[in-house]
């Protein structure tokens, strides 16, 4: 415990101009003597703390020290830094990581990480998607149930009772991992099709996976594997989108994905418009078909 706060201590002096050892000692509930026995033990270390005494006096350290001598080396201090900026880049949190990006860059020196933006909200109902987000945020660190309505891909609008466990970003969106009561087995829910989200007074005592993508049998969907054909003007997408792929003659793209079974599956062969043609499995192109006869009596 001495050696957090030890690092705690050069916190706060180096947020502080000056502070007493009575008010570290209040702070840490140790005596005033533990206090001088950690400034001695930071001076030794070479950290530059000093002690004034009389009116006005206090513990300080040098305005321009920085934790040069810690045992992370100069491209792991930018890595801390430079991770905690990706963080609060897809975070829809307070703004805890900018106040602990402050923070480190105080204690390591490092002013120079600010290298990299991103935005990952969408544009529409970002406002809401955050309040979503935080809701479940807190749910999840206070282990409590949480209620809501959701819109599943199916078009099912049924209300959930569900332990949230983790939230996770996959694919350009947010979701939440957890313990659905309603089907007895773990789901992830796309956090832009939760609504009326409440957090009961219920807890749960259900430890999250350390690693979610990694457990077996994580998605309950059917997969298929689609071979496609992609015209040239969607090009962009086949190098965006695609790992293998074909390059024909006439500038086309093979291309085979996994994707689960669902309405999600045509609505994404049908973002690629006339610039692409299901060629396998059969039952997939069929289906296609008969969909898209049926869009064309909405136009007849």
């Amino acid at each position: 415990m001495q050696v957090n706060r030890l690092f705690e201590i050069i916190y706060i002096l180096l947020e502080k101009n000056m502070i007493t050892a009575k008010e570290l000692a209040e702070r840490f509930e140790v005596s005033q003597r533990t206090i001088y026995r950690d400034i001695e033990t930071l001076s030794t270390a070479g950290i530059p703390v000093y002690m004034s005494k009389g009116k006005g006096g206090g513990i300080s350290i040098l305005p321009d020290f920085i934790l040069n001598k810690a045992i992370l080396t100069e491209e792991e201090k930018k890595e801390i830094l430079s991770s905690i900026r990706a963080v609060n880049a897809v975070s829809f949190s307070d703004p805890a990581p900018e106040n602990v990006l402050r923070k480190l860059n105080n204690i390591l020196g490092e002013n120079d990480t600010d290298w990299i933006e991103v935005d990952f909200s969408n544009w529409g109902n970002a406002e809401r998607e955050k309040e979503t987000f935080n809701n479940l945020k807190s749910a999840i660190l206070s282990k409590k149930v949480v209620k809501f309505d959701y819109s599943s891909g199916k078009g099912e609008n049924i209300s959930r009772e569900v332990c949230p466990l983790k939230l996770y970003f996959k694919g350009q969106s947010w979701y939440m991992y957890g313990y659905c009561r309603i089907r007895n087995d773990y789901r992830f829910f796309k956090l832009r099709r939760i609504k009326g989200l409440c957090i009961s007074k219920e807890s749960f005592n259900i430890k999250a996976p350390q690693n979610i993508m990694k457990e077996d049998n994580i998605f309950n969907d059917e997969f298929v594997t689609l071979k496609m054909r992609i015209y040239p003007k969607m090009a962009y997408r086949v190098y965006d989108e695609f790992e293998y792929f074909k390059k024909l003659d006439d500038g086309s793209f093979i291309v085979t994905i996994e994707y689960p079974k669902g309405e999600w599956l045509f609505s994404y062969i049908s973002s690629f418009g006339e610039e692409c043609e299901v060629l396998e499995p059969q039952e997939i192109r069929k289906e296609i078909k008969n969909k898209i006869e049926k869009m064309l009596l909405n136009y007849s």
